[in-house]
């Protein structure tokens, strides 16, 4: 007759008590008794392991163990509400070109959604922004422009971009194709983009945004 083991909810599982249990169950019953063969004792063996098995397991992930990839438990973030360049900058595994790149990439959201909230945690209190036509605008005058309708862009396609760093300094250059109003006026075409990021203070500020023509593309 098997052995029974009895798992309470109340006592802690013991992965090496377990294990030494059946080490001794997995001894007993490879010891055939008088007139009986090894090989008649194989599916008993088998069934005892499975049964101790299908008791502990529930027990086991109740105590604090890793759950399945599939539970909401192991699906959960661990951003903790940060935005994606929030966490890009504060992975030990990010390089500059990453963190800007995901900078970019927000800006470009940023601008589309007309988010001026963007604009005022990323850009430098004294950052120039310099648009296609020539109009220069601070920071303070572009959040407003932004608020009040006067800018509003359209789309915005990022063809290439090229990110050069220099110490906690980053100037990404790209090609991008935008459409939208600048100060109230229309505008479409191709542009080169130069975008400089200084670090400051452990965190990526926006000091300068030039858009310029680029020569020989067409333009509103």
């Amino acid at each position: 007759m098997l052995p029974v083991f009895e798992v309470k909810k109340d006592i802690p599982i013991d992965n090496a008590q377990i294990a030494a249990q059946n080490d001794r169950l997995l001894h007993r019953l490879l010891t055939p008794p008088e007139g009986v063969t090894p090989m008649r004792n194989i599916k008993p063996v088998v069934l005892a392991l499975v049964a101790t098995y299908l008791l502990v397991a529930p027990f086991a992930f109740g105590q604090g163990g890793n759950p399945p990839a599939s539970t909401k438990e192991s699906g959960k973030t661990s951003g903790k509400g940060m935005t994606a360049a929030e966490q890009t900058g504060k992975s030990s595994g990010a390089t500059v070109e990453q963190q800007i790149n995901t900078l970019t990439d927000q800006v470009v959201q940023a601008l589309l959604k007309g988010d001026t909230s963007f604009f005022e945690k990323y850009y430098a209190d004294d950052a120039m922004i310099i648009h296609g036509r020539g109009d220069q605008y601070t920071k303070a005058q572009e959040i407003e422009t932004f608020k009040s309708g006067a800018h509003k862009f359209e789309a915005y396609d990022v063809h290439e971009r090229k990110i050069h760093t220099y110490g906690d300094t980053a100037v990404a250059n790209m090609e991008a194709s935008a459409k939208g109003l600048i100060n109230r006026q229309p505008f479409s075409g191709d542009y080169h983009v130069t975008r400089v990021w200084v670090k400051q203070k452990g965190n990526w500020k926006l000091v300068l945004y030039q858009v310029t023509p680029i020569a020989g593309a067409s333009h509103q």
